[in-house]
């Protein structure tokens, strides 16, 4: 049997791995788990994963250089996750080492997150709920109906396509700026981002982050939206200017804001913005739901069987430089030639 490594640190195997998927991968490999409570150093990692031909990876799991080097027989690093920034790619290409990531699992959590902070920011709910537990008097507080309001999203991927249907269900108009998408559909109207920026009451940001988005909601941005917006942002930490959003916030030009990421560690918003009074923070869990999390946890499992069968599974993304599954198809097929004979 082939050996797997698993690098998700022991308490956190559960919640995003599961029993589900543990058991179906020791149904196919030798599997070894990561025996800390913590994210394992790149020397710990190499020396745990000595012997493994695939290690499974967390979604912090960093893969530099120095692991595949230190690695002659792993055949893949498999990324439990969407996200395979911190994995050295073109190294791993270098040594043979396939690379794969999970899909998107966590499309109708993402949505669902945003679209409760919609609700709650414009209806007060948190803060209510806070004041009357410390028994203060009840402050009215006029709320803000989803219904005729409208929403403006940037960005215009799978969760924003998703969270769409969901918006125009309730009876918002709905706006999206995307220079890159081409959108024809009767409920939702493309824009260019100023325009979007200055009509929006909810301006949520989905965007993919590179080179061109990176601070993209900037102090010229949040000085553009409408007095009384509100931001939420579910996509990464990098495409905001932290020091204006907090400026805006400050201004009164934001009602309110919502962060499931920021520039703190494995995305989570930074505490200095968490901290502001009219911020709805949680700590990178908008995907945290036991089917997104099965999802992405059982497609490493399948890619796992492809990839100790030397098949290039859904998923891989250097899948020409994955020359140490050669081991794998010449086992194969010696196994084949000796059963025939």
């Amino acid at each position: 049997m082939k050996n797997v490594f698993v690098s998700h640190p022991r308490h956190l195997l559960q919640q995003y791995y599961g029993d589900k998927a543990i058991d179906a991968l020791q149904s196919v490999a030798s599997v070894t788990f990561n025996s800390e409570c913590r994210e394992l150093t790149i020397n710990e990692l190499s020396a745990a994963a000595c012997d493994s031909d695939v290690i499974v990876a967390y979604r912090q799991t960093p893969a530099p250089e120095s692991l595949f080097s230190a690695l002659p027989r792993l055949a893949a690093f498999v990324r439990c996750a969407v996200d395979i920034r911190t994995i050295d790619v073109d190294s791993a290409s270098r040594h043979g080492v396939l690379v794969t990531h999970a899909s998107a699992g966590f499309i109708p959590a993402v949505s669902e997150w945003v679209l409760g902070c919609m609700i709650d920011m414009a209806r007060n709910i948190s803060a209510y709920a806070e004041s009357y537990r410390r028994g203060e008097p009840p402050a009215s507080v006029m709320g803000r109906e989803l219904r005729g309001a409208t929403a403006g999203i940037i960005g215009y991927g799978q969760i924003s396509r998703y969270l769409c249907d969901l918006l125009v269900a309730l009876g918002m108009r709905v706006l999206i700026a995307d220079p890159h998408a081409s959108i024809e559909h009767p409920s939702r109207q493309q824009v260019p981002l100023a325009e979007l920026l200055g009509n929006a009451d909810f301006v949520i940001c989905l965007a993919a982050l590179n080179a061109e988005t990176e601070n993209l909601l900037d102090r010229k941005a949040f000085a553009s939206m409408k007095q009384g917006a509100w931001f939420i942002n579910a996509a990464r930490g990098e495409l905001v200017d932290e020091v204006a959003l907090l400026d805006a916030l400050d201004s009164g030009r934001l009602a309110g804001c919502a962060l499931d990421v920021g520039l703190a560690p494995d995305q989570m918003p930074s505490p200095i913005v968490a901290r502001h009074p009219r911020v709805i923070a949680t700590p990178h869990v908008g995907g945290l739901t036991s089917a997104g999390i099965e999802h992405q946890a059982l497609e490493t499992v399948e890619q796992v069987k492809a990839i100790l069968q030397g098949q290039i599974p859904i998923g891989a993304v250097n899948a020409t430089h994955a020359t140490r599954l050669n081991t794998f198809r010449q086992q194969i097929a010696h196994r084949t030639t000796t059963t025939a004979i």
